[in-house]
């Protein structure tokens, strides 16, 4: 059994939301969902020759404790915590589907026994602003946001909103946290590892 790790950046910028696994992929935006749609083909082809079962799922926005560096929200927690200017690209109208890494996990778990080759979602299917997000952050850290406006960043489609009626189908998984106990437990994680976690690099 082969799972892959890949990512709702391969669909770019759709007109059909929320998005499903049938959506077309051809015009992803950046290099790094360019090479996860490379994977995907490069899982689809041992599928074919040598019969490895497969399951790629496409990850939208993955966050919580201990969350990656890169990640937006761990950024905001880090800088409005510590009073560092927030960076925001765009107008902040741009939204994210946020899945919150237990969830993300048990789907990934349900899929390990799925015979042949599937592609599937896994998305909280509850976009949320970024402006709102930092407005989360900001509420439950206790402190104001101090905001740097910066151009959008062609590599960033406007919306990402999963369709998990797949997830639910095959693997009788679907999401259960919201987005404001997600994002405080992450607050509290990062209050726990302040003393290095402030110190991690974000530029």
């Amino acid at each position: 059994k082969f799972i892959q790790s890949s990512t709702s950046s391969v669909y770019g910028n759709v007109e059909e939301l929320p998005v499903s696994e049938k959506a077309r992929t051809e015009q992803p935006l950046s290099p790094y969902a360019a090479s996860k749609l490379a994977a995907e083909s490069l899982c689809y082809v041992y599928h074919h020759l040598y019969g490895i079962s497969t399951t790629v799922f496409r990850y939208f926005n993955v966050y919580g404790p201990a969350g990656r560096p890169d990640n937006s929200l761990f950024r905001f927690i880090l800088w409005i915590s510590e009073g560092r200017p927030v960076q925001l690209f765009g107008d902040g109208t741009q939204s994210r589907d946020f899945t919150y890494v237990d969830d993300t996990v048990r789907g990934t778990v349900a899929g390990l026994d799925l015979p042949g080759y599937e592609v599937i979602n896994l998305g909280s299917s509850s976009p949320v602003r970024i402006d709102d997000l930092i407005s989360i952050v900001e509420g439950i850290a206790g402190r104001e946001a101090v905001i740097e406006h910066l151009p959008a960043s062609p590599s960033d489609p406007m919306t990402t909103w999963a369709d998990v009626s797949k997830a639910k189908r095959l693997l009788g998984w679907s999401p259960e946290s919201n987005i404001e106990d997600g994002v405080a437990r992450a607050v509290e994680w990062y209050r726990e590892n302040r003393e290095w976690a402030s110190t991690v690099r974000t530029d």
